[in-house]
């Protein structure tokens, strides 16, 4: 049996005094043809004798948000979907039933109203109600105005609320979608296809994570949720689509924290005929496009720093930024045992299917990657972390790939892509022995990926993005879950 405060049960009281003016309290449809925001922008430099002169009619819905009742008129302001407006409403322009009616209104009812945008005496653009039409009945007084959700599960838990209360909240989730379409239009523009490929696979692969597993009953099989898009888009490339890309949902089993969601949104793009070059381009092009689109700027104040997001960004090989940072030039160093010594002396772990690429990897993310605060295009990772790469031709211990670190955070990750089918066998192979060796984030052997490949895949190049950390880093936002609109939360005890 629910318990309901004294407030919910006085609101429950009033839907009986609605239905008995043969009203719905839960609404039907209403014509909207004006935004807060809009009239605004439209009116707000018109004196208000102006306004009289014009008497402009306009139509809005809304929460009401803010109530100050005062016999026979009243003031009250409506939240939209961009903004607020205050709305002045008097018995002597609506009818005595009507203003009734409003008098029942609580703060969080959505309400229609039709009218004569004028100004008060203070100079705030208002609209004089003519027509006051009840929408919905709100249950639930909304919390505290000046405090919103001070729980911050409780703010992701009951985002809807948090969108209610919170304007921050609700910009970002505008500026979300506005993102997506400009990396939409920017790669529609330059010829690259849109695609859609399964969440559901057999076979693990295209990254290095944990997935999440579940059971088809019809088929009797384990089948991961997808950790990454890359082999199906690959596939594409063989049969002839020369330049795609996939906007989705990847599902990675791993911790959560400021950055991590299990559950989360990734780009993958892949072009025929490019290479690691192409791909800073394009990287660079969607982010300053982005950031300009959204902002009408390249310049972003993120996390205490001043950074451009302007075309030009820095690039550097991982080994130099090491040396830079460490004084050990792993160039230099050629055998497993001097490298495995060498983390040993700077307290780093070598785990048990560790070679020396994993060590070169485990030095830059413990002295260098929390430092690079400028966009920077890191290149030249060991071939050991980057099973999907195309090797170095000069220097086979590396391959061509980079990743894009900004403020210490990665965004991209991006390689020449690895197109010969004998080495990416062997590459396969090579995961399967780290997994022996307690690798739970090595790759399966995909055999239909390397059948694929014999078939013959063009040389290409490929990236992936995180969009979740994308929207954070140009809405200002500081942890994931700002920008996901239901974030993965634990259920209430």
């Amino acid at each position: 049996m629910r318990e309901f405060t004294e407030q919910e049960l006085v609101r429950r009281e009033k839907i009986k005094k609605i239905e008995e003016l043969d009203i719905d309290p839960f609404g039907h449809k209403f014509d909207v043809t004006d935004l807060s925001q809009n009239i605004k922008e439209e009116f707000g430099n018109k004196t208000n004798e102006e306004l009289e002169s014009l008497k402009k009619i306009v139509t809005v819905a809304g929460r009401i948000m803010f109530i100050r009742k005062m016999g026979k008129a009243s003031f009250f302001s409506i939240k939209d979907k961009i903004g607020n407006i205050q709305v002045y409403i008097s018995i002597n322009d609506v009818e005595e039933q009507t203003y009734n009616l409003f008098k029942m209104a609580d703060i969080g009812d959505i309400v229609g109203v039709k009218g004569i945008v004028m100004k008060t005496g203070t100079g705030e653009i208002t609209i004089k109600c003519l027509e006051y039409t009840h929408l919905v009945k709100s249950l639930k007084p909304l919390p505290e105005k000046y405090h919103g959700l001070s729980d911050v599960e409780e703010r992701f838990r009951r985002r809807y609320v948090d969108l209610i209360m919170n304007d921050d909240a609700r910009k970002i989730a505008f500026s979300r979608p506005k993102i997506i379409r400009a990396i939409q239009s920017y790669l529609d523009n330059l010829g690259y296809t849109e695609v859609e490929t399964p969440i559901l696979g057999t076979v693990l692969g295209g990254a290095a994570a944990r997935p999440f597993i579940t059971h088809h009953n019809t088929q009797n099989i384990d089948m991961y949720l997808r950790i990454a898009t890359e082999l199906n888009l690959k596939r594409l490339l063989v049969g002839g689509m020369d330049a795609v890309y996939e906007i989705g949902r990847l599902f990675r089993n791993e911790g959560m924290d400021r950055k991590h969601n299990p559950e989360f949104t990734t780009i993958e793009v892949y072009k025929a005929y490019s290479d690691l070059e192409g791909m800073m381009d394009l990287t660079e092009g969607i982010i300053s496009n982005c950031a300009l689109t959204l902002n009408q700027s390249y310049e972003i104040d993120y996390l205490g720093h001043h950074i451009s997001l302007a075309p030009g960004f820095k690039k550097a090989h991982m080994v130099d930024l090491i040396k830079e940072k460490t004084g050990i030039d792993f160039f230099k160093i050629t055998s497993f045992d001097e490298a495995k010594k060498i983390a040993e002396e700077h307290d780093i772990e070598v785990e048990s299917h560790f070679g020396y690429g994993h060590i070169v990897n485990a030095f830059f993310e413990k002295f260098v990657e929390s430092t690079i605060i400028e966009p920077t295009f890191v290149f030249g990772h060991p071939v050991e972390i980057s099973p999907l790469a195309k090797k170095n031709a000069d220097d086979p211990r590396f391959t061509e790939r980079f990743e894009l670190f900004i403020l210490g955070s990665e965004y991209a990750n991006a390689f020449t892509e690895l197109n010969d089918p004998i080495d990416q066998y062997d590459r396969f192979e090579n995961q399967l022995k780290e997994k022996s060796l307690g690798n739970d984030e090595a790759n399966d052997m995909d055999i239909d990926f390397v059948e694929a490949l014999e078939y013959g895949m063009p040389p290409a190049g490929g990236m992936g993005m995180g969009i979740d950390r994308l929207v954070m880093l140009l809405t200002g936002a500081e942890t994931i879950r700002e920008v996901i609109l239901f974030p993965t939360m634990k259920p209430r005890d």
